[in-house]
């Protein structure tokens, strides 16, 4: 006997606010030069990454041998784990932040080690202090997942202890083209002979994630040792990706757009909020990071019972916190009547919200 077909009702898709993608999308000229290549897939990419190197380099102003173009940033963290700095000691970073250094320096069998963070901010003076016996420091800035950025003195103090111990320090900035003029940037010490290196990515404000491709730009022997590595992996930055780079960096005033249309979108979403008795960490990102009773509960919640994605921070060491995307207008109204379903703000009180540290950048919003 044939078992009756029950019929199964067609559930839409999840609202995605946990990976903060661009809701703005990729430049119209990054998508006709996409489209464009790939007409040309039958051929491999260039190994060398030319193009997007050179444009990158014009558009910051350094040297084509200052940077390395490669499959995301994630490819890089793995990169300078595998190949930067003295690998016979542990790698250094801060705790509550991107799991991705950490898994690759265990990867890589450096080992590391995690200060713990200020309140819900870097341990910028521990991160220092720990240097001098690391082989390699990263720091993520803006910080991801909390938000905010550090002030001059603090990347000032990373960078100097770089430059006087040797041990290479990466800065991840994979959020800082949404941050406001004169955030403090590994660009600005380029100068200095410090060995540092900077990550970033076309995947957030450029909208280009399901692409892969970002880079790295700092001194040059770090760089020159990256790009050596990556010839074990020639082609693995694609054609299409190269192309729609090279687009996308033309093109100032979609970004401009992305980076004015998402702070007032941010700080809107702040408000909203706040309005329903919410605090959020200060962020000059595309995300806000929102405490919370239970972070994973309430992830689970609003994923199994209203189709919401959020990320929980306790993913990152921050627990307590969701971290969510500056998404649709839309998506942002029922994620608020969700979060209010699944976390009510009657069962939090004031002196349970933790106490966060304001940088100078965060105050210009």
């Amino acid at each position: 006997m044939t078992a009756p077909t029950v019929a199964r009702t067609a559930r839409a898709a999840p609202l995605r606010l946990h990976l903060s993608e661009s809701p703005y999308g990729p430049s119209p000229h990054a998508l006709r030069a996409a489209h464009a290549a790939v007409d040309d897939i039958g051929t491999y990419p260039d190994p060398t990454r030319t193009a997007p190197a050179r444009a990158i380099a014009d558009l910051l102003g350094v040297h084509p041998e200052q940077v390395a173009v490669a499959n995301g940033s994630d490819e890089l963290v793995l990169l300078t784990a595998l190949c930067v700095g003295d690998p016979g000691r542990p790698g250094v970073t801060t705790a509550g932040t991107f799991p991705g250094y950490r898994i690759c320096l265990e990867t890589a069998r450096r080992g590391c080690h995690e200060v713990p963070l200020d309140g819900t901010s870097p341990g910028v003076t521990a991160l220092a202090d720990a240097m001098a016996s690391a082989g390699i420091a990263y720091v993520c800035n803006p910080h991801n997942p909390g938000g905010g950025a550090l002030n001059h003195a603090e990347l000032d103090l990373l960078v100097e202890r770089a430059a006087a111990t040797g041990t290479p320090l990466v800065v991840d900035e994979a959020y800082l083209d949404f941050a406001p003029p004169g955030t403090p940037q590994i660009l600005d010490h380029l100068g200095s002979g410090a060995p540092v290196l900077a990550l970033r990515t076309f995947s957030k404000a450029h909208g280009l994630a399901g692409l892969r491709i970002g880079y790295a730009v700092g001194d040059a022997g770090l760089v020159a040792r990256l790009r050596e590595v990556q010839g074990t992996m020639p082609f693995s930055v694609n054609r299409v990706a190269q192309a729609a780079a090279v687009a996308a960096l033309a093109d100032r005033e979609h970004l401009e757009h992305v980076r004015t249309g998402n702070t007032a979108a941010r700080e809107g979403f702040r408000a909203a909020l706040a309005a329903r008795g919410r605090h959020a960490l200060p962020s000059v990102t595309n995300f806000l990071a929102v405490p919370v009773g239970d972070s994973a509960r309430a992830e689970r919640l609003l994923e199994d019972d209203h189709g919401i994605l959020v990320r929980d921070a306790g993913r990152f060491g921050l627990a307590g916190h969701l971290r969510i995307s500056v998404g649709p207008a839309g998506h942002l109204d029922r994620l608020l009547d969700a979060l209010d379903a699944v976390d009510p703000v009657t069962h939090r009180r004031t002196s349970d919200l933790p106490v966060s540290r304001t940088t100078p950048a965060q105050e210009q919003q």
